[in-house]
């Protein structure tokens, strides 16, 4: 469900005044030498939607980060495997009401219905109730409050807002991105293309300013570092690298910068080879880049069947993972193939490795 754009603008002044009454948080341990600065916290509002949630959920994963996704109930209830997804992918599952209302507007009891409604049925989906909620628009009272308390809920709000849900371009919202520290919270949604192709560039951003995505604490509503095991990351396996893959394709061509590969510049330009498989599951880890600041979409297929999709949205190399692909055994060729919307999305591939 969208944002209102009205309610936002007059909910500013309220919700300048809370952030400033979020406590900070202690600098990351300075032993971690995978973030160094520390943690930040990526957060979706509106989910699960069943037009961009699997790409979301795909484009995070590939980038090795992690998000906390503020869930609207009945769209809980009307896409109940998205949800069971969004878990599986290691995201943090948040209460965002049950129809999106202003609830500030309403009665006690019809602000407590919205949260414990939600509540459940998150409940009877993941087996785990939320421990954070936020309100819709970022609009918040004494009322509420005193309910999210009764609920065992934290109240959690932003520092950085993206601005996706007034129409910011994708290089609007990396750079808000890029403004976040030690902590911080970000403002996003599910439901916008300019977001998902923001993915990959947030995540290098992070990773060159030395910070990781992490979980928000139910005790101080800040980013800190995640409980358990981190998303997975690239390991290593069988490399092939791109040029000595079989290219097919009016402009498939090697290249010797950013890296000695291949480009593919058109729709349907692809480079394959054969790989005997012993086992039927396995990751899959390309590293590549775009020629430009538009990304760049390739598509694994198996077998003629697709796979997935890894995306890179910059010129700087990066390495983007699929994990727990599923395909045939034996034989199988392997293609790489680029999709795009327009003949400026070039694709640039180094090598691929499966583990």
């Amino acid at each position: 469900m969208f944002k209102a754009k009205l309610a936002k603008g007059a909910l500013a002044f309220a919700l300048f005044s809370t952030l400033f009454s979020i406590p900070m948080v202690p600098a990351a341990n300075a032993a971690d030498a995978n973030c160094p600065n520390g943690y930040v916290a990526l957060t979706f509002d509106d989910g699960p939607n069943p037009n961009n949630t699997t790409n979301l959920l795909h484009a995070l994963k590939q980038a090795g980060l992690r998000a906390t996704m503020f869930n609207v109930g009945q769209n809980v209830q009307n896409n109940p495997s998205l949800v069971r997804d969004q878990v599986a992918a290691g995201m943090w599952v948040g209460n965002h009401s049950y129809t999106h209302p202003n609830l500030t507007s309403m009665s006690s009891s019809q602000i407590s219905a919205e949260i414990t409604r939600t509540q459940q049925t998150i409940q009877s989906i993941t087996g785990t109730a939320p421990k954070l909620f936020r309100p819709p628009y970022g609009a918040t009272n004494a009322t509420l409050k005193s309910i999210l308390n009764q609920n065992n809920l934290t109240e959690v709000l932003w520092n950085v807002d993206s601005q996706d849900w007034n129409g910011a371009s994708t290089a609007q919202i990396v750079a808000a991105a890029g403004r976040m520290q030690n902590g911080d919270v970000i403002l996003m949604h599910e439901q916008y293309q300019t977001t998902l192709q923001a993915i990959p560039q947030i995540a290098q951003n992070l990773k060159s300013r030395g910070l990781c995505s992490g979980m928000i604490s139910p005790s101080t509503g800040r980013a800190v570092a995640p409980d358990g095991d981190p998303a997975p990351s690239p390991g290593t396996g069988t490399k092939v690298e791109a040029e000595s893959m079989r290219k097919s394709g009016q402009y498939t061509g090697n290249i010797s910068s950013p890296f000695n590969g291949v480009a593919l510049y058109a729709n349907n330009d692809s480079v394959k080879f054969t790989q005997n498989f012993t086992t039927d599951t396995h990751n899959f880890s390309l590293r590549g880049a775009s020629n430009n600041s538009n990304m760049a979409r390739v598509d694994l297929k198996i077998g003629g069947q697709t796979k997935g999709t890894f995306y890179f949205g910059g010129s700087s190399p990066a390495v983007y993972t699929l994990n727990n692909v599923s395909h045939g055994t034996g034989n199988q060729e392997v293609e790489l193939v680029v999709t795009a919307d327009n003949g400026t999305w070039d694709a640039y591939i180094d090598y691929l490795e499966i583990h």
